[in-house]
């Protein structure tokens, strides 16, 4: 189902894709080991990094807080984003609108 948004769902899709490059171990998500992780090519994280975006879109539309490694992606319905917290200070911010 995914979230509710009026901006064209690539652009979102490319936006949140970004935002979730900036947790460092984002892909504990997948169950992935830190080794695994650093053999990866650029082109395969950034292909992880997209299908993590895409999961997340649609999960959120369900849960609205979910844990992705040292992150929280937070859907905030009010404000008609998708928050990503990295930390206590670090926050990425996608528009939905």
């Amino acid at each position: 189902m995914g979230v509710k948004h009026g901006r064209d769902y690539g652009d979102i899709l490319r936006d949140l894709t970004k935002a979730v490059e900036c947790i460092p171990d984002s892909y504990l998500f997948f169950e992935m080991e830190p080794g695994e992780w650093q053999e990866l090519p650029l082109e395969s994280k950034l292909e992880v990094w997209e299908a993590l975006a895409e999961d997340l879109f649609f999960a959120l539309g369900n849960e609205p807080v979910i844990h992705v490694g040292s992150g929280v992606v937070i859907y905030d319905k009010d404000a008609h984003r998708i928050n990503i917290l990295v930390g206590e200070e670090d926050l990425e911010s996608v528009t939905l609108i």
